[in-house]
């Protein structure tokens, strides 16, 4: 999928009004770092109440404090590991959000397996199955499941976060390139099922950021030079909110020169 530029351009122009997700109920996978926690945190200060997702339950409830700090949105902490959860998880995770909520607005995926850098060649069948599991088989199910409770919502939005060499296979990304091509997929059949109604469905690309995983992919490379998640909250904010009502199927970039730059 090539992605939008005039779309993505718009994305990153956006600037969030301070209750622009007021009210709106929105869960984040991969909550407790990178990503994940800086969109949360943005979420939440916009007036967001958000479901924390992430299986390390001391990052989530650091995000947690974060946000009750700020004392504009609110958040509920709800630990899932996404590798070993069971579908009674799921079905638990569903049920609360109905009971708490009674909708979802928005959903973002962002957790996500590295897994190995290596050649198909030589690539670990476990690690693939992790990776795969992890970051496309997860996400299915989470969305699968909470697909009743985004249709509650009059303005539903799904992130599926994504990745350049999910759009352009290249040499040793293995597993991650393969799942992100996947969810890249996934989100193109989803607005295509969903199409017409209040339920939008993107898939987003944040480029090279200060985060863990950009540091297992590139050990050797200058952390600092990057920009740090929080400055690539917007695009996210604008997908999430009201002022992209109607975009759907679309694949989008953070950052303009990414597709020139290195993967992530």
């Amino acid at each position: 999928m090539i992605a939008d530029p005039d779309l993505s351009a718009q994305a990153r122009a956006f600037t969030p009004a301070p209750d622009e997700l007021k009210s709106r109920v929105i869960a984040i996978t991969g909550a407790g770092s990178g990503l994940g926690r800086a969109v949360a945190l943005a979420a939440a200060a916009a007036g967001a109440r958000l479901i924390l997702i992430g299986r390390n339950v001391g990052n989530l409830e650091a995000v947690y404090n974060d946000i009750g700090k700020d004392g504009r949105g609110s958040a509920t902490i709800a630990p899932l590991d996404l590798e070993r959860a069971l579908a009674r998880d799921y079905d638990q995770l569903a049920e609360a959000v109905s009971g708490a909520f009674g909708r979802l607005d928005g959903l973002l995926h962002s957790a996500a397996l590295l897994g190995a850098l290596s050649p198909i060649e030589h690539y670990d069948v476990p690690t693939w199955t992790r990776v795969m599991h992890v970051n496309v088989t997860a996400a299915f199910a989470l969305t699968q499941v909470l697909l009743p409770q985004l249709r509650q919502s009059t303005d539903a939005s799904v992130i599926f976060t994504s990745s350049a060499v999910g759009r352009r296979g290249m040499a040793y990304w293995g597993a991650y390139a393969a799942s992100k091509f996947a969810l890249e997929g996934l989100s193109q059949t989803l607005a295509d099922e969903f199409g017409g109604s209040a339920l939008r469905v993107n898939a987003l690309n944040p480029g090279r950021a200060r985060t863990k995983l950009r540091r297992a992919a590139y050990p050797s490379e200058n952390l600092d030079a990057l920009p740090e998640p929080a400055a690539l909250v917007n695009p996210y904010l604008w997908l999430l909110g009201p002022a992209s009502r109607g975009v759907s199927g679309r694949s989008l970039d953070c950052q303009a020169d990414y597709p020139l730059l290195a993967p992530g």
